[in-house]
C-alpha cells in the first residue's frame, strides 16, 4: 500500500545532517589533560546542502549504555574532525597557528594558583589540540573541536598582575582550555586566531529550530503537522527534567560586570534550571513570586527571553490535563511574558502558530482566552525597563486593568484604569480631559513624588514600570518615609494671569505655588512668609478657632528660616602638625572620646530645644495673623496667597539647582538657581529677589547636555556650563518652551544636545517632550 504523501515525506532524510546524541549523566574524564575531549552534542551541524531532515527526535535522556556511547561518539567524532596522525607535523597545511602555552593543571592541592604545564598547542581549522611536544610522533593529549558556539576571553589584566602570566581561556561544549603566556602579543595572536575560526563555522541549530522551521513551512497540512508533534516529544509536554536548552547558546562564563548584584552561571546552564522553575510552577499554590523570579532572569539575561518563549509552548503542548491548575500556570507566565518581552521574529512567528493552533483545538475554553489576550498583548509591547510587579502579575492572571491612583494637589485622588502598555502621556490626557481643563493654555504632568525628590514622569514612559519602581522602593525605605505616589501637576506656566480663581486650575496653581514657598524657591521677608502660613490656615479651616485642625509647622512654614536662626557649628584650628593629630587621635579612642561624645549629645540636645522654642514662637505669630484674616472665605485667601507669591518676578518659573562653571577647566564654581520659563531663562543668587541675569529664548543659539552631570547653554558669544544632576529634565522643559510658543527660530542642539519634537505631534495641554528620566 502506498504511503499518502505526508507520511512519506516524514519518513524521508536530510542528506548531509549527523545528529550527535548527548548523554548527559556521563562525568568527565579528563584529568591533567591526559583523556582526550569528546565532543558529543545533542546539535545538529550543516556538512554541505541541506536536504531532508528525520524528525523523529526524542527527549535526551540517562539511559544509554557505556560501550553503545562510545561507538557513536568515534563515530561522530570521525565526521567532525579530519582523523589526525599520531603527531604533529611541521609542514602540516591545516595548521593555523602553533607554538607553546601552558595550561592550568587540575590538581588535589588547593592553591589559589597552581604552575601550568607547557604543551605544543595546534590550531587547525576544525580544533584547537595539544601534545607532549613538538616533536613527530609525539602524543596527542587533548582537542577541542571549534564550532559556532566556542567562545574566547580576552587577556585578562588582573589576571596578570596576580599571577605574570596573560591568560586565553576557549570554551567548548564540556571543557574550558585555559592558556597561559609571559607574552600579551602573543596571547592577542592566539585570540584572535581562535576567534576568526569560531566565526567562519556555520551557525549551529538546535533539533528545536529546525522542527519550528518544518512546522512553518508545512502548516498548512494539518495531516503532516499532526505527525510532526506526535514523533518528535521535543515539541510537547514533558514532565522530565530538561537536561539541555531548547535553543544554542554560546558556551563559557557571563561577563559578571554586566549582570549587577545577581550572580548567574553560564546562559545554557540558567535555561535548564530555569525549566526546573517552570515545572514548579505546576504545583505552587502561590506562583506569583516564582514567576516574577524568571522575569527577572530574562530581563537581566535578554539572550534567554527567546529560551523562556519555547519552553513555554512546549509545556503548553498537549499537557496531561489541558485546562488544569498547572496548565493554566504556564499560560498565566507566558500572559507575563507577553506583556514583558518581545521574542525574535522566528520564535514569534512560532508562537503565533500555536495560540492560532490552541485557539482552534480548545475553542470557548480558559486556554483560547489565553491565547487572545496573549495575542493583543505581542502587538503593544514594546519592552520594559521593570519586570511586572505583584500587584500586575496577579492582574494579568485575571487578564484584567490595573487600578492606578493619581493625586491632584487641591482635590480628589484620580482612579485610572491602565494596562501594562499605558504610558504616562496617555494617562495626562485622560485626566486633562476629566478634569476639564482642555481649555487651558498650561501644560501638564504626571510627576513622581516621594519625600526626597519629586520629578516629571517621562511622557512615553509605562506607568506599569513607575509601580514596579514605587513597589521595589517601598521595601527598601524605612517605615515612617512616606509612601512614593503619582501627581498630576502643571508642568509648564504659559499664562498664570487669566486662570479663574474658581477653577480648579486655580487650586493646581495655589498648590504649587505653596509647595516653592516650603521649598525655599520663593525669596521673600519672614514678616511676608508667616503672613503667607496664615493664609494657608484660612484656606483649610476657615476662621480661628481652637477646635480647628493644625497642620505641623513645616507643612506651613518653610523648616530652613528656623534652622538658620540656631547658631552654626565652631570649627576648631585644624591641627597641620603630625604629632598633634596623632594625640588627638589617641586620646579621640579613650576616656576623652567619651566625653566629646557625652558633648555632642548634650549639644545637638540644646539645638533641639532652641529649634523648638523658635518653631513655637514663630507658630504663635502665624495663629496671631490668622485671627486677622476672620471673614475671609477660601477662595480669597488663596487669591491673596497666589497675589503675595507672585510678586516675585520668578514665579512661574521651574527652578533647577546648579553649579556655574566659570569655564571648561575652571576650578571654581557658582552655586545658583536655573530658572526656566515660558519666554526667558534666568540665573538667580539664592535668597535674592532680582536674576542675575536673564536670556529670552531668540538670543539662545544652542543648548545641550555636554555629558550625563554638565548641561551647555550658549547665549550669543557666552558659552554656559551648569553642573547639576537634572540635565535631561532641562533640556525636556527648554525643548517644551520652545515648541508651545512656536518660536520661529529654534536653538540647534549641539551633537549630544536634546533635538525639540516636531510641534505638530503634541497633544494640546500635555507635556510633550519629556522623555524616560
Amino acid at each position: 500500500m502506498p504511503f499518502p504523501g505526508g507520511l512519506w515525506w516524514l519518513l524521508c532524510c536530510r542528506q548531509g545532517f549527523t545528529l550527535l546524541r548527548r548523554d548527559y549523566g556521563e562525568t568527565d574524564r579528563e584529568a591533567d589533560g591526559e583523556v582526550e575531549e569528546e565532543e558529543g552534542s545533542f546539535e545538529l551541524r550543516a556538512q554541505g546542502d541541506q536536504g531532508s531532515l528525520e524528525v523523529s527526535l526524542s527527549q535526551p535522556t540517562r539511559s544509554s549504555s557505556g560501550s553503545e556511547r562510545s561507538l557513536l561518539v568515534a563515530e561522530e567524532m570521525r565526521s567532525l574532525i579530519v582523523e589526525k596522525g599520531p603527531g604533529p607535523v611541521e609542514d602540516d597545511p591545516d595548521a593555523l597557528v602553533k607554538g607553546w602555552l601552558q595550561r592550568e593543571v587540575r590538581g588535589g592541592v588547593k592553591t589559589p594558583w597552581i604552575r601550568p604545564r607547557k604543551y605544543w598547542f595546534v590550531l587547525t581549522p576544525d580544533s584547537l589540540d595539544y601534545y607532549s611536544s613538538n616533536e613527530k610522533g609525539s602524543r596527542r593529549l587533548g582537542s577541542l573541536v571549534l564550532t559556532s558556539l566556542c567562545s574566547v576571553l580576552w587577556p585578562d589584566k588582573q589576571t596578570y598582575k596576580e599571577t605574570g602570566y596573560w591568560s586565553v581561556t576557549v570554551f567548548g561544549r564540556k571543557h574550558c582550555y585555559r592558556l597561559y603566556t609571559k607574552h600579551l602579543n602573543e596571547a592577542m595572536h592566539w585570540v584572535c586566531a581562535v576567534q576568526k575560526v569560531i566565526d567562519s563555522k556555520v551557525p549551529v541549530q538546535t533539533p528545536t529550530q529546525l522542527l519550528m522551521r518544518d512546522v512553518e513551512e508545512h502548516c498548512g497540512s494539518p495531516e503532516v503537522l499532526e505527525q510532526i508533534y506526535c514523533c518528535n516529544p521535543i515539541l510537547r509536554y514533558t514532565s522530565s527534567p530538561l537536561y539541555a536548552p531548547l535553543l544554542p547558546f554560546p558556551y563559557g562564563s557571563l561577563d559578571r560586570s554586566a549582570l549587577g548584584p545577581r550572580s548567574y552561571t553560564t546562559l545554557r546552564d540558567e535555561a535548564v534550571k530555569l525549566f526546573n522553575s517552570l515545572q514548579q510552577l505546576e504545583s505552587e499554590r502561590d506562583p506569583v513570586p516564582l514567576m516574577q523570579g524568571v522575569l527577572q532572569t530574562c530581563l537581566d539575561l535578554p539572550p534567554l527571553v527567546d529560551e523562556i518563549y519555547c519552553q513555554l509552548v512546549k509545556q503548553t503542548t498537549e499537557p496531561p490535563a489541558p485546562g488544569g491548575q498547572g496548565d493554566l500556570h504556564y499560560w498565566q507566565l507566558l500572559t507575563c511574558m507577553s506583556c514583558t518581552f518581545l521574542p525574535s521574529p522566528p520564535i514569534l512567528r512560532f508562537l503565533r502558530f500555536h495560540l492560532d493552533r490552541t485557539e482552534s483545538r480548545f475553542p470557548a475554553s480558559e486556554m483560547a482566552k489565553y491565547a487572545c489576550f496573549i495575542r493583543e498583548a505581542l502587538g503593544k509591547t514594546k519592552g520594559r525597563e521593570c519586570v511586572p510587579s505583584l500587584e500586575e502579575i496577579l492582574v494579568l492572571m485575571r487578564r484584567q486593568e490595573m487600578i492606578c491612583t493619581v493625586h491632584c494637589p487641591g482635590a480628589a485622588a484620580c482612579s485610572v484604569a491602565i494596562s501594562s502598555h499605558t504610558t504616562a502621556e496617555e494617562v495626562a490626557r485622560e485626566l486633562v480631559t476629566r478634569l476639564g481643563l482642555s481649555q487651558s493654555p498650561n501644560l501638564f504632568a504626571l510627576y513622581e513624588q516621594s519625600r526626597r525628590r519629586e520629578q516629571p514622569v517621562g511622557s512615553a514612559t509605562l506607568l506599569a514600570d513607575v509601580l514596579t519602581r514605587f513597589e521595589n522602593l517601598a521595601g527598601e525605605e524605612r517605615e515612617q518615609d512616606p509612601p512614593c505616589r503619582l501627581c498630576f501637576k502643571h508642568y509648564g506656566f504659559l499664562d498664570t494671569d487669566n486662570v479663574p480663581r474658581d477653577s480648579l486650575e486655580f487650586a493646581l496653581l495655589f498648590e504649587q505655588a505653596h509647595e516653592m514657598v516650603l521649598r525655599g524657591y520663593v525669596p521673600t521677608s519672614e514678616e511676608t512668609l508667616q503672613t503667607l502660613a496664615a493664609l494657608r490656615l484660612q484656606s483649610l479651616n476657615s476662621d480661628f478657632s481652637t477646635h480647628a485642625p493644625f497642620p505641623r509647622l513645616e507643612e506651613l512654614f518653610p523648616p530652613h528660616v528656623l534652622h538658620a536662626r540656631l547658631p552654626g557649628p565652631r570649627h576648631r584650628p585644624s591641627t597641620k602638625c603630625r604629632g598633634a593629630r596623632l594625640r588627638a587621635g589617641l586620646l579621640a579612642g579613650g576616656l576623652w572620646g567619651q566625653a566629646l561624645a557625652k558633648q555632642r549629645a548634650e549639644r545637638d540636645q540644646r539645638l533641639r530645644g532652641r529649634l523648638r522654642e523658635e518653631g513655637a514662637s514663630t507658630m504663635a505669630a502665624i495663629v496671631e495673623k490668622w485671627k486677622l484674616l476672620q471673614g475671609m472665605g477660601r477662595p480669597e485667601a488663596m487669591a491673596a496667597y497666589v497675589a503675595l507669591v507672585r510678586e516675585w518676578p520668578g514665579f512661574g518659573s521651574t527652578l533647577f539647582d546648579v553649579d556655574l562653571r566659570a569655564s571648561p577647566v575652571g576650578a571654581g564654581s557658582q552655586r545658583l538657581w536655573l530658572g526656566v520659563g515660558a519666554k526667558a531663562v534666568s540665573l538667580y543668587k539664592p535668597g535674592e529677589l532680582e536674576p542675575l541675569d536673564s536670556f529670552c529664548y531668540g538670543r539662545i543659539s544652542s543648548f545641550g547636555a555636554s555629558d550625563s552631570s554638565t548641561f551647555h547653554l550658549c547665549v550669543e558669544d557666552r558659552d554656559l556650563l551648569f553642573e547639576t544632576s537634572q540635565v535631561d529634565e532641562i533640556a525636556q522643559l527648554l525643548n517644551t518652551y520652545l515648541v508651545s510658543a512656536g518660536a520661529r527660530r529654534l536653538p540647534q542642539p549641539q551633537e549630544l544636545a536634546t533635538s525639540p519634537p516636531d510641534p505638530t505631534t503634541l497633544p494640546q495641554g500635555l507635556c510633550p517632550t519629556a522623555g524616560p528620566w
